[in-house]
């Protein structure tokens, strides 16, 4: 998530990008390597929901937007499941998410969807990088589509990403009241110009849990973001827990609004996802999984009125 202000070696983002004003950055790295208006929204292929992978595509503000759907066996239209929407590293893409997260395998194991959206260029227009498409628009309109055509539960929509898909977790969180239940940042951050504003939160209720890893060169601007947030919603959070003979420190918290927030602080952790699945940007020795808990996070959560 490199700064719209600033650049690092190894979280470049696109152009403006030039002057370093924020230390702060979670795209994904060079070390990354994925594997392979409400204007018009008619998809140029039509879908067919079934188990499995799927892409569609759609006409959204005059480019091409592309996204991956994958249902478990069995799926059927009748019964309407749970929705994941995940979202990629920069620079990467639906694959690089499904590749890292492991969460195909997740949704066989407990019914339910995901789709992985494609940024435009590799990139989402997150808090602080990258880009100037509406993604939140086009965000709205995939899940839109997915409980319509899909019949996913509109009380159970979620999401996630890591690093700059991260980030886009808080802006939808923000920018889409009444969408999401829940999201689950990893390794990204509530950061930038629009998170300093005391406006800039959720209308209604979302549950956040996160993954941060101290040993990410971001972890400061990361953990300062996830502490204004609290503090924003006027969250109340309990002493920190130890997890069993690991350095992991986990704390709840709170919310007026109704919300939690729970955050996994892994000292030894750099820019990665914990026991990710594959890719540059899994870490296979953190200790806990960031697939599992969060899966039982969004599980004990549902969508709440404002």
């Amino acid at each position: 998530m490199p700064s719209q202000r600033g650049t690092h070696v190894r979280y470049a983002c696109p152009l403006a990008l030039v002057v370093l004003l924020l230390p702060v950055a979670a795209c994904g790295s060079d070390n990354d390597k994925p594997p392979k208006r409400t204007p018009a929204q008619k998809p140029s292929r039509a879908e067919s929901p079934r188990p499995g992978d799927q892409k569609v595509t759609l006409s959204w503000k005059g480019e091409k937007r592309v996204y991956t759907v994958h249902a478990p066996p069995g799926f059927s239209r009748t019964k309407s499941l749970p929705l994941i929407v995940a979202m990629h590293p920069y620079p990467g893409d639906g694959g690089a998410a499904a590749a890292i997260s492991g969460l195909n395998a997740k949704a066989d194991d407990e019914n339910f969807l995901v789709a992985y959206p494609d940024g435009l260029n590799k990139a989402f227009n997150a808090m602080i990088c990258c880009g100037t498409e509406d993604d939140v628009g086009f965000i709205r309109t995939l899940t839109k589509r997915l409980t319509r055509t899909w019949n996913a539960d509109p009380d159970r929509v979620y999401a996630t990403g890591i690093s700059n898909g991260g980030d886009m977790t808080y802006k939808l969180a923000v920018e889409l009241p009444g969408t999401f239940a829940a999201i689950a940042p990893v390794s990204g951050g509530f950061l930038g110009t629009d998170a300093e504003k005391a406006s800039y939160k959720p209308k209604t209720p979302v549950s956040v849990i996160t993954f941060l890893g101290g040993a990410d060169q971001y972890f400061t601007s990361m953990d300062k973001g996830i502490k204004t947030w609290q503090k924003r919603l006027a969250c109340t959070t309990g002493s920190p827990d130890t997890l069993g003979k690991t350095n992991i420190k986990r704390t709840e918290a709170k919310c007026r609004d109704g919300s939690a927030v729970v955050v996994y602080r892994l000292p030894d952790m750099g820019h990665a996802w914990p026991k990710g699945a594959g890719g540059g940007m899994s870490d296979p020795t953190s200790g806990i999984s960031a697939t599992d808990l969060m899966w039982d996070f969004f599980k004990s959560h549902t969508r709440k009125a404002g």
